[in-house]
């Protein structure tokens, strides 16, 4: 397995090279906005930055979950690995867990930064913790579908109308987070989808031809 997931980084190493560098220019953007903010006058610079970076960051998710599919459809490389003794599923969850593990170089950082940011600039209030939290989260489970999105957009490269579905699926669901916010109402949402998402790729991936 753990070869498995190495070859899927050696692979699709621009995307683990983009992660930590990502996570560095939004932990500046939001130091940023957290030490010259100001209820007159708001840090413009900041938030228009931390909004394109987002933009970059959900559209890469879902660009590295297509990639992936992608370069197994057309290089073959998972009909090539099943000549091994390896599984379909064991070929699926190692590409899934090099997904996650480049999401996660790109949140964790993030989350800490955040995280000792309110601890250094907020009271002791339990409340803020929590907001650290749900906010996290939540950005996690976004980030995820965003990914789910892409392995079933990278599955049908050569299809424009599932492409533009998934793109516009994507900008739903960062929608969706802004009008309802950080929270267990929408990370229920994000659940249910990624679990649909997730059991249609196994089952595209384990019934169709490689």
């Amino acid at each position: 397995m753990f070869a498995l997931i190495k070859r899927e980084i050696q692979d699709h190493l621009v995307y683990f090279i983009a992660a930590p560098v990502l996570s560095a220019l939004l932990i500046i953007v939001t130091v940023e906005a957290v030490f010259s903010y100001d209820s007159r006058n708001p840090p413009v610079v900041a938030i228009g930055l931390g909004v394109a970076l987002g933009a970059i960051v959900t559209f890469g998710i879902c660009g590295m979950g297509a990639g992936q599919m992608y370069l197994d459809k057309t290089r073959r490389i998972s009909a090539f690995l099943t000549m091994l003794p390896v599984s379909r599923n064991k070929i699926l969850l190692a590409r899934i867990a090099a997904g996650i593990l480049a999401i996660l170089i790109l949140l964790v950082p993030l989350a800490v930064a955040a995280a000792f940011l309110v601890r250094i600039s907020t009271p002791p209030i339990p409340l803020y913790s929590g907001m650290v939290l749900d906010i996290s989260t939540t950005t996690f489970l976004l980030a995820l579908a965003c990914y789910c999105i892409g392995l079933q957009t990278g599955w049908n490269p050569s299809v424009l109308t599932p492409s533009l579905g998934s793109l516009g699926l994507t900008c739903i669901f960062v929608l969706l987070v802004v009008i309802k916010g950080f929270g267990p109402e929408i990370n229920v949402i994000l659940v249910l989808f990624i679990a649909a998402s997730l059991y249609r790729t196994l089952h595209n991936f384990s019934f169709t031809s490689l």
